[in-house]
């Protein structure tokens, strides 16, 4: 029974009644008019059919005489059967057209209600393709972009747990060794755990500024740049990094190069984190080289390195928070995880594009994103 009265009260039912109503009024139409017209319509063709003499009177006994009573009722009679055939057959198409179009509907909402209650993959499928079979595939999109941000979701909560862990263990090691007499809280002690405080205060302001870029909620300030100087100002920021690596590091910005529109702290930021990624990832002796050059519509920044580059696999996934082609060696050197994340972010804010690409293992990797042309 209540599924009964729910149907009564949903599409399906309000579909029916509109269509008996469009039927009743389209058949009360017709016999009206047939009852107005019919008469006149009679007088007219037998006014028509005097034209030997007979006068107009007798042409109209005579059509009586033809049109009785009788005659009439039986008009009537077929024209009400009509109607009810007619009115029968709408009740039935009517009922297959509010079926047809009220089932994926109730599928729609069934999927919302799963999905509202965190049931795994409520989906609906094939629902036709009419606008309501669009609406259907339009709900999956959207249910499935909802599973993956949960997914990513999860994810970054089990990524910050582990990364958070690490700091956190070895600052309760040495604080537990130096309350029970074990360790000597000397300026090395606490050195080391001021180490590790800054590695987590920096794994905060990293994933703060990732989801401020992620959310466009970064302020950018977008006027034409020039990109030499750009790259310069990157390279001198890691200065004393490069002299220290041992690498030999060789820039290609010619000054003929285009403008950018672009933030230009922002663009020092990104090819500074590509630049300490390259630093990071490529043992001496190596190389890394920073090329700009013109491409079509945009400008193409590149931070090629000679390191250990990466697998096929890494180079899709490489953009993903915490995600780590070598855990120890990053860790060791105090990574976050996130830096080429919130490059990426930072990049599309401004309108471009950033990939990554290698030949494979040990072979070094290169880095590219573009920029739009002033």
């Amino acid at each position: 029974m209540d599924g009964v009265r729910r149907w009564w009260r949903g599409l399906g039912a309000r579909l029916l009644a509109s269509h008996l109503v469009v039927a009743f009024v389209g058949i009360a139409t017709l016999l009206i008019a047939a009852e107005a017209l019919a008469p006149r319509l009679l007088e007219q063709h037998m006014a028509g059919m005097g034209g030997g003499g007979m006068g107009f009177g007798a042409m109209m006994g005579a059509g009586h005489m033809l049109l009785d009573d009788s005659v009439i009722a039986t008009l009537r009679q077929a024209q009400f059967l009509a109607g009810l055939t007619g009115v029968g057959a709408a009740l039935i198409v009517s009922f297959v057209v509010a079926e047809r179009i009220g089932r994926p509907i109730r599928r729609i909402a069934a999927a919302s209600r799963a999905l509202a209650a965190g049931e795994p993959r409520p989906r609906v499928g094939n629902a036709g393709d009419d606008e309501i079979g669009e609406l259907a595939r339009e709900f999956d999109t959207m249910a499935d972009a909802l599973e993956g941000t949960e997914r990513r979701r999860l994810a970054l909560i089990g990524d910050v747990a582990h990364e958070m862990r690490t700091p956190l263990t070895t600052i309760e090691g040495y604080l537990e060794g130096v309350i029970d007499g074990v360790v000597a809280p000397d300026a090395e002690t606490i050195a080391r755990m001021h180490g590790e405080a800054r590695r987590l205060r920096r794994l905060v302001d990293d994933l703060g500024q990732l989801s401020r870029a992620e959310a466009g909620q970064i302020a950018l300030d977008i006027a034409p740049r020039k990109p030499g100087p750009l790259v310069a100002a990157a390279l001198a920021r890691l200065g004393d990094a490069i002299a220290d690596s041992g690498l030999s590091v060789t820039t290609d910005a010619p000054d003929d190069v285009p403008e950018v529109r672009a933030d230009g702290d922002r663009v020092v930021q990104v090819l500074t984190n590509l630049l300490t990624n390259a630093l990071r990832y490529t043992p001496p002796p190596g190389t890394i080289a920073v090329s700009v050059r013109p491409d079509g519509a945009n400008v193409l920044f590149s931070v090629a390195d000679s390191g250990i580059g990466l697998a096929p696999e890494d180079t899709s996934r490489v953009f993903e928070r915490f995600y780590r082609v070598d855990r120890a060696r990053t860790r060791a050197r105090g990574g976050s995880g996130v830096g080429l994340t919130i490059a990426q972010a930072l990049v599309e804010a401004m309108g471009g594009r950033m990939s990554a690409e290698s030949p494979g293992i040990g072979r070094g990797a290169t880095f590219r994103f573009t920029l739009p042309r002033a």
